[in-house]
């Protein structure tokens, strides 16, 4: 590998400074892409970004919000919709360990085996990642990041006696709403943070904790994924979660990841359990008291050479297999299971008439589905979508 490509692993539990280690990293490059595992980290990074080097040089592209001005130099963006095409100086991934995700981990991966900066590329997450990164990526050098305040397991507590700067933590709507409102009931206020609000709202909401407005904020596991928020105490109301197909526990690293939010630099912090949730086990609390955990073996991979002779043709080379012991094909995401609603259409199939139309098709099914509609509404807009395009004369 040419030496002034850089590859780093940083790893190391949460909380202890990667992101903030990235964007300093960036900033000493001339262009730079970051990628970010949630719509609003990327938020709150192109915030960051944007106040040590003005707005007229910082991208941001997520599925929500686009913000690109002409003269872009820095590009803050979710993990999915990175611009790799466009060379810059310097790359970095957060939360890498995601490549280990049933649903999004082939995302990461491929980011992992293919996003590179011209000079500096920085793959930040746990340690957890070390074995599977020495793997797959040739050269890489490590830097291990310690958590320089401790962590500490307290038991259950009421909400009535949550202490100030403390996060409840929800694994559904109806859940993170009714805390609030038994919050709001009994210490007068309370932030709502969850994906499903809008980006101005979600941001309000965090201003309005972080400024000290409340001392109170319910939450999705949304928190978890390095949002720069002041938490003195993190509560679980729950510890299993619906994660788009069943019901399952949490896992121990998505517990840590989330409980790690707790405390910042040198302050201490504490996590527990409120309500119904049951209390951990020693095991549990130790693991996560000193950020010990089974390492990854197996990372979410889908081939990413499509062959666009064909709807069906594409459909089987995204069901290409790998032999490549670090890596499983990743199930069908939302995009192939849309892919394949569309292409049995005889509405859609009779227009894929050549590669390009079936390249727009896939483009289309790419879209996410916003409005959470699911199943049939969301293949009827895409089908909409689809048909206007090529009325439009795209794809051919």
């Amino acid at each position: 590998m040419d030496a002034t490509r850089r590859v780093t692993a940083v790893l190391g539990p949460t909380n202890t400074g990667k992101t903030h280690y990235a964007i300093d990293r960036m900033l000493a490059h001339r262009t730079g892409v970051i990628g970010l595992p949630l719509r609003l980290l990327a938020r709150e990074v192109y915030d960051r970004v944007v106040a040590r080097v003005g707005p007229s040089v910082v991208a941001l592209v997520t599925g929500e919000e686009r913000i690109v001005p002409d003269r872009a130099q820095y590009w803050v963006c979710t993990t999915e919709a990175m611009p790799l095409e466009i060379g810059a100086d310097f790359v970095a991934v957060d939360e890498i360990q995601l490549c280990a995700d049933a649903d999004r981990g082939h995302v990461f991966t491929n980011r992992l085996l293919h996003a590179r900066g011209l000079l500096e590329t920085l793959f930040l997450g746990s340690d957890t990642m070390r074995g599977a990164i020495a793997g797959l990526v040739p050269h890489v050098s490590y830097m291990k990041r310690d958590r320089m305040s401790t962590l500490s397991y307290v038991g259950s507590k009421k909400i009535s006696r949550m202490p100030p700067r403390s996060a409840i933590v929800g694994f559904s709507v109806e859940n993170v709403y009714a805390i609030a409102e038994l919050i709001r009931r009994q210490k007068g206020g309370c932030a709502v943070v969850m994906g499903a609000l809008s980006p101005r709202t979600r941001n309000a909401q965090v201003a309005l904790y972080q400024n000290g407005d409340v001392d109170y904020l319910v939450a999705t596991d949304a928190i978890g994924m390095g949002l720069n928020l002041d938490i003195k105490h993190a509560a679980f109301s729950a510890t299993s979660k619906f994660d788009g197909r069943r019901m399952r526990p949490l896992y121990a690293q998505e517990l840590a990841q989330i409980a790690g939010r707790a405390g910042r630099h040198t302050e201490d912090g504490t996590f527990g359990v409120t309500g119904e949730a049951r209390p951990f086990d020693d095991d549990l609390v130790e693991a996560i008291e000193t950020h010990h955990f089974a390492p990854v073996r197996k990372l979410h991979w889908r081939n990413d050479v499509l062959d666009f002779g064909s709807a069906d043709r594409l459909i089987r080379s995204l069901e290409s297999p790998t032999s490549d012991d670090w890596l499983t094909r990743a199930r069908d995401a939302d995009d192939v299971l849309a892919l394949k609603a569309l292409a049995a259409l005889p509405e859609v199939r009779d227009r894929l008439t050549e590669p390009k139309r079936v390249q727009l098709l896939w483009d289309v099914c790419r879209i996410p589905d916003f409005r959470s509609t699911g199943g049939a509404e969301h293949t009827t807009l895409l089908t909409r979508i689809f048909e206007f395009l090529v009325g439009r004369g795209l794809g051919g």
